[in-house]
């Protein structure tokens, strides 16, 4: 099933609220495979239905997991599971699901796998002994670390600005599911030269300027690497880059900066010419 497109929020719930668990289901499960970079309103507004769905209605959304486990072989699709339902479920509705969970794993080894990565988050010890005594913790953290193993490791330090720029579009454009410890390294490599070497960051961005043309991705390169490394030890060079390199001052349009110093936001209020 396609995931449906932008609609009225409220006309949006309405529409999920109808369809059956097995139609949810498999609409979750195409969205686990949409990276940022194929990300519409409508997957969007998708997104924000499933995340308020174990928050609001706890029942449906364990009807949901188990649909998703009952349909679902890929075994990255189904660790999301871990992180975008029960994770929640158990910290704020252990309580009331507990009774149904001991029962549901039953001849269930993958949702007692699936609670292997939750357990943990019970609100009291006796909700998390129950929890514990039905997961099958061991085969878990098996496969959390299997999947978040690296194929290949990269010397972020020795990669020139054009190559960075590349693996940045690659890493950053990948669904959840696919981002693993390359995916984690380069963030904290990105973190490492805007505190110590933020003109390196300056010159991977605009390397990324000159080859990515995509709003999304776009979007988070503003809103992360330029918004992170403008400061008052960047904005000479950004004043420069800006004045040679229009999509540079367009780029700029996706900073947030109105905690900034008084001096630093008055001289990007000179900068951009439109807001995003």
């Amino acid at each position: 099933m396609p995931i449906p497109g932008a609609e009225p929020q409220a006309e949006q719930r309405k529409m999920y609220d109808a369809m059956s668990i097995d139609q949810l289901a498999e609409i979750w499960r195409a969205l686990q495979h949409v990276g940022l970079r194929d990300q519409t309103e409508g997957t969007w507004d998708t997104t924000l239905y499933f995340d308020a769905l174990p928050h609001d209605e706890p029942e449906r959304a364990l009807d949901l997991v188990l649909a998703v486990l009952r349909s679902e072989q890929d075994q990255l699709v189904l660790m999301q599971l871990g992180d975008k339902f029960t994770t929640t479920l158990i910290h704020a509705h252990a309580g009331t699901l507990i009774d149904r969970l001991e029962r549901e794993v039953t001849g269930n080894p993958k949702l007692r796998w699936l609670l292997g990565g939750a357990y943990w988050w019970a609100p009291s010890a006796p909700l998390k002994a129950r929890l514990e005594a039905i997961a099958d913790i061991e085969s878990w953290r098996a496969d959390r670390d299997a999947s978040r193993a690296m194929s290949e490791t990269i010397d972020f330090a020795s990669l020139s600005p054009a190559e960075l720029a590349r693996v940045w579009i690659e890493q950053s454009g990948k669904p959840q599911k696919d981002q693993n410890d390359l995916w984690s390294e380069l963030r904290d490599y990105e973190r490492e030269i805007t505190n110590n070497e933020p003109d390196r960051m300056l010159d991977m961005i605009l390397e990324v300027l000159k080859i990515e043309t995509n709003e999304r991705m776009l979007g988070y390169l503003a809103a992360g690497p330029l918004e992170d490394v403008i400061g008052m030890n960047t904005i000479d060079r950004v004043e420069r880059e800006a004045a040679a390199n229009e999509r540079f001052r367009r780029l700029l349009g996706g900073v947030w900066y109105y905690s900034a110093p008084d001096e630093l936001k008055a001289r990007l209020d000179a900068l951009i010419k439109e807001r995003w």
